[in-house]
């Protein structure tokens, strides 16, 4: 056993540059699949359906798709498609300059108004299994949380058009082999600071532990920045769009802080480590990475808002 765990990490030594660049190129394609090939993983996952069929696009929410790209200036209309979504807030993947183009799904409560909430009203929400009554007063306000005005919705279709425009999910992706790469980089540079390559093996494996904590602590480091420098730079270029936009867009973060916070005051005790009081969401654990919390990119279109007054 120990005399092919020490063939092993020869072999690993000997071919260690080919191996690193199979593995970060292998970790980026695992990684990209889910965007090359939207329509065989994203859309299937997404598509609403109703009594087994899927569920076709309104007129309206189509016209309100085609609206926001005409509105936003993007580069190339045609590598953009969407489709009726489940949830309550669009949702989107892949690129307009990969084969398999750019998805955005739409929810079907973006159909709905004050005056006519059906898309919501018509469908059962569950909360610890049971369903929330609409005529109810945590219904009700759940119910005025997901209505939202022309504004706040396309300020919610251009944030994720916006983010699939400039590569988001190809940057994100990138994050994940580069912190593969650099524990590799770690490994040797703690072995040659500490004079370890002809060391004895115990010391080298614990050099390698030590570049394997280094590089998850990087990766998790990197994806929240780059996280947030995604979802910061995505808001900004929506609410670039027009003053309008920007308003919808303090609209659309209002709204989903008042729906955490309903769902918070259903859920009990269960609801308090999800949401916070103002309506954030908290991570599952240490290690998850942290996006923006919703708070502050309101209080960023705010900013924005004022800045432009």
């Amino acid at each position: 056993m120990s005399y092919s765990i020490l063939k092993f990490s020869f072999l690993l030594q000997k071919y260690r540059s080919p191996v690193m660049v199979v593995s970060c190129g292998g970790l980026l394609a695992a990684n990209m699949f889910y965007h090359t090939f939207p329509g065989l993983s994203f859309r299937q996952l997404y598509q609403a359906w109703s009594r087994g069929k899927p569920i076709s696009l309104s007129d309206q929410l189509q016209g309100l798709f085609q609206q926001v790209l005409e509105d936003y200036g993007v580069r190339s209309p045609a590598g953009y498609s969407c489709f009726a979504s489940y949830g309550f807030h669009p949702v989107a993947a892949g690129a307009p300059w990969l084969p398999g183009g750019a998805h955005v799904g739409l929810p079907a409560n973006f159909d709905s108004t004050a005056q006519d909430p059906g898309g919501i009203t018509q469908r059962s929400v569950y909360v610890d299994g049971e369903a929330v009554a609409w005529d109810s007063e945590a219904g009700g306000a759940l119910r005025d949380a997901l209505v939202f005005s022309p504004a706040a919705q396309r300020f919610a279709v251009a944030r994720e058009v916006a983010r699939l425009d400039v590569g988001g999910p190809l940057v994100s992706a990138v994050v994940a082999p580069v912190s593969l790469g650099l524990v590799w980089v770690y490994s040797a540079a703690l072995k040659q600071m500490l004079g370890l390559h002809g060391g004895p093996a115990p010391l080298r494996g614990a050099a390698n532990l030590a570049a394997l904590g280094l590089g998850a602590l990087t990766h998790l480091l990197v994806s929240e920045a780059v996280s947030q420098w995604v979802e910061y730079g995505s808001d900004r270029r929506a609410a670039a769009v027009s003053p309008d936009y920007t308003r919808g867009g303090v609209e659309f973060y209002d709204k989903l802080l008042s729906h955490n916070r309903t769902l918070r005051a259903l859920m009990g005790p269960k609801g308090e480590k999800v949401y916070a009081a103002s309506g954030n969401i908290f991570p599952a654990h240490l290690l998850q990475l942290k996006h923006a919390p919703y708070t502050s990119r309101r209080d960023f279109l705010l900013s924005l808002l004022k800045n432009t007054a």
